[in-house]
């Protein structure tokens, strides 16, 4: 996977988040602010333009990009959140030109690590950590067990939705859904539903 591999992965993104846009925000408007959807479509968008106006060099390069366009474009918790999770991979991956998959897993293990730290979330607490937390499993067990790269990517996108979808059930404790209480029992956590689009877009890339 070389640098044009990443920047096509942050385009994927960009354009399934504007997909996906509203049916963010509707989950948003349940537990949040209704705002998920359209602050990531602003974020992803200036990611694209960031990428295009400055193409990096590295692999890495164009992660770090991308996280710190978020952190500086979108409000709220989720700038920060994702653009720590892209620069801490951008960073592990340092300047290689050419990653490996067992290489990916372990910046994406990165920045699930830097997630924890700024939000201090785990898994089952109802944040995007409940879908990101199985897929960098997910990807690094098939690493492990010698798959291909797409049997690892299509691991690693199926537990993300897995684990979003089995944040319906779970009562919030982190984040302003927690301060709904048993009320935002039912509601499919939007922080998590954006995480599978995103790993989504990884495996959809990888499959060309």
């Amino acid at each position: 996977m070389d640098t044009r591999f990443f920047v096509t992965w942050m385009e994927e993104i960009t354009a399934a988040v504007r997909a996906a846009r509203d049916h963010l925000t509707r989950l948003d408007a349940a537990i949040g602010d209704a705002d998920h959807g359209t602050n990531l479509d602003r974020g992803f968008s200036a990611v694209a333009e960031a990428l295009a106006a400055h193409p990096p060099a590295t692999p890495g390069g164009a992660l770090v990009l991308a996280g710190s366009t978020l952190i500086r474009k979108v409000g709220g918790a989720s700038g920060p959140l994702y653009g720590t999770a892209f620069r801490e991979a951008g960073k592990t991956l340092g300047e290689t030109p050419e990653v490996s998959t067992a290489e990916l897993a372990a910046a994406l293990e990165a920045g699930l690590a830097g997630v924890r730290r700024l939000g201090g979330a785990e898994e089952g607490d109802k944040t995007m950590v409940d879908a990101l937390a199985p897929a960098v499993r997910a990807l690094t067990r098939a690493v492990h067990e010698g798959g291909t790269a797409g049997e690892a990517l299509d691991a690693a996108a199926a537990a993300a939705e897995d684990g979003a979808k089995a944040t319906i059930p779970l009562q919030a404790r982190k984040g302003r859904a927690s301060y709904l209480g048993p009320r935002s029992i039912g509601h499919e956590d939007p922080g998590a539903a954006s995480t599978a689009l995103i790993l989504d877009a990884l495996r959809t890339v990888g499959s060309r």
